[in-house]
């Protein structure tokens, strides 16, 4: 699943995220949902999220559905 939709996304979920600096390599990076950034319901490039190791990324992809 993509991370397009907030109503997706909640704090201890696996995602992997896109870096601002991975932007143009498309590199991922796996972490744990922090906190949310993105306000709007949904978000063309991805919900923006701060990861439990304090990175900032706009979600690619949602590893683990509880």
């Amino acid at each position: 699943m993509d991370g397009k939709n907030r109503k997706d996304i909640y704090p201890g979920l696996e995602v992997d995220v896109i870096l601002k600096k991975d932007q143009r390599s498309g590199k991922l990076t796996r972490g744990i949902v922090a906190s949310l950034l993105t306000s709007a319901p949904y978000h063309s490039r991805g919900i923006k999220v701060k990861l439990e190791d304090g990175q900032v990324g706009r979600v690619a992809e949602i590893v683990d559905e509880i």
